[in-house]
């Protein structure tokens, strides 16, 4: 399964996309599994568990809001803080 950071999230990992050998599990299970590996960011950076809590998710490019959907090995998982700016 490919996970791909963005904003906020790719701060508190400090990686743009890593790939996790997993076999399907719900989305909800993936985010507690990365905020665990994940645990400390870098100074001054929120951890990813308070991004995750925050952000939306695209699976294979659409967007889910159901965190019980059941993920194949073989996704891509994007993790889309809220963004500002103009």
């Amino acid at each position: 399964m490919l996970i791909r950071y963005f904003g906020a999230a790719k701060a508190a990992v400090g990686l743009n996309e890593e790939t996790l050998d997993h076999g399907s599990l719900a989305l909800e299970e993936l985010l507690d599994k990365l905020a665990a590996r994940h645990p400390e960011p870098p100074a001054g950076v929120p951890s990813l568990k308070s991004v995750i809590g925050r952000s939306t998710f695209l699976v294979n490019e659409t967007a889910v809001r159901d965190r019980t959907r059941v993920l194949a090995a073989d996704d891509v998982v994007d993790i889309l803080p809220p963004f500002a700016g103009g």
